[in-house]
């Protein structure tokens, strides 16, 4: 579907033309068949002939911004799941500040988080009675105390354990209700074994609640993207979190950005229908093409250059796959 798109976008964005108008120009003289009484006979018409004229593009690169609209949820459940190896203790103080922005951010009402261990040996035992509105960070660093040192950080196998093999899970986890699960670790995610490829935990994961599901990964980003004073091991990377994070539309936040509450926050509101998005660079305004589900819109939305926001008059129904593209001009500020 991406590439499609923008093969499509090329002819509105590329050093390709930008459009293609249809307009007539020269008439030509065909011959048609015209039925009559006794016999059929054959007239002269003179018919105009269309021509394709191409508007040439401007220079720019072609960008895409995209979500897939989710659905109105009845109250969420949260599983806040911490690499607890030992390299993870420098984290403490930003994992707090995290989860208190994430407490702050969440509806007065009808949420739960329980905070787990990426241990998957850990997580299947764990009897934490979750957070709830009215709950604060002191709350939420205790039961972040009572998770225990784990040498295994198999964050999806963790969940899935918690989930299907913890009895105690049951007692608060609601079937009828959204769920969120946010991956922190400053390693790669390790379920090799029962999960070859991010797509065979994402292929039952994306079953849970009837598709109302979301994720957010606090990770280890690649050089050049890193936020660390010293760029992370290649091995360290979140590669897996971030692809899975990346294939439903969720938040990646560096582990090393020192505050993690916008991130957070918008890992928060991702849980709720989408009425607008902001897009990654300040566009070229005649150059906004909005497609849902690959169909080009030509109404429903509006650009707000003050935010560079493209705004939903008519808000997309669930499941639809939203694409927001245009041409940027690069600037080139000499550092």
């Amino acid at each position: 579907m991406k590439t499609f798109l923008l093969m499509m976008l090329c002819a509105i964005a590329c050093l390709q033309p930008d459009y293609a108008i249809i307009k007539p120009g020269e008439t030509e003289t065909v011959y048609v068949e015209v039925p009559s009484d006794p016999v059929t006979v054959i007239q002269e018409v003179e018919v105009p002939v269309y021509v394709e004229v191409e508007v040439p593009a401007e220079n720019g690169d072609v960008w895409v911004d995209s979500f897939t609209q989710v659905g109105t949820i009845d109250g969420i459940d949260i599983l806040w799941v911490i690499d607890k190896s030992g390299s993870m203790n420098r984290f403490d103080d930003a994992l707090l500040a995290g989860i208190e922005a994430m407490m702050l951010a969440l509806p007065a009402s009808d949420w739960r988080l329980v905070i787990i261990s990426a241990d998957p040996t850990d997580s299947i035992a764990s009897t934490e009675f979750p957070l709830v509105p009215g709950d604060d960070i002191a709350d939420a660093e205790s039961m972040l105390n009572t998770l225990p040192m784990g040498p295994w950080e198999e964050g999806f196998n963790s969940v899935y354990e918690y989930i299907m093999h913890n009895p105690y899970s049951l007692t608060w986890m609601r079937p009828d209700a959204g769920l969120l699960v946010v991956f922190v670790s400053d390693e790669e995610e390790q379920s090799y074994v029962e999960y070859p490829v991010v797509s065979d935990f994402l292929s039952w994961y994306s079953m849970q609640r009837g598709g109302a599901v979301f994720m957010a990964s606090i990770v280890n980003q690649p050089a050049g993207a890193s936020m660390c004073t010293i760029a992370p091991n290649p091995i360290d990377v979140g590669d897996r979190y971030m692809e899975a994070t990346s294939m439903l539309g969720g938040v990646v936040i560096d582990i090393c950005d020192d505050d993690w509450s916008p991130g957070v926050t918008d890992a928060t509101h991702s849980i709720e229908p989408y009425e607008s998005i902001g897009l990654t660079h300040a566009p070229v305004v005649d150059s906004i093409r909005v497609f849902i589900d690959g169909s080009l819109s030509a109404y429903g939305w509006t650009y707000s250059a003050t935010d560079n926001t493209v705004n939903f008059t008519v808000i997309p129904t669930t499941g639809q796959l939203v694409e927001v593209g245009y041409r940027y001009i690069e600037t080139d500020t000499g550092s």
